[in-house]
């Protein structure tokens, strides 16, 4: 499973990243999650409001800050 967040480094990217590692750990989920700050990258990635969270290629979220609960669910959700 890879996961992606899209965003600049705001406070609100950040705290997705940190939502999205935790819901992982929480989950027992060795995923692949990388951080991609480049603009052009994001664009390329079709993210176009961050923070954005993209998982495996498809985007779950994007221009707010998904709990960690909200994360769990849509992990769950993919492995199933």
């Amino acid at each position: 499973m890879k996961l992606v967040i899209a965003g600049p480094g705001c406070p609100n990217c950040k705290a997705t990243e940190r939502n999205v590692v935790n819901a992982c750990a929480e989950l027992d989920l060795a995923a692949d999650i990388a951080h991609v700050y480049d603009i052009a990258e994001i664009a390329k990635l079709g993210v176009m409001r961050t923070p954005a969270v993209v998982l495996d290629g498809e985007i779950v979220v994007s221009g707010r800050v998904p709990t960690v609960a909200e994360l769990k669910k849509l992990l769950v959700q993919k492995r199933a």
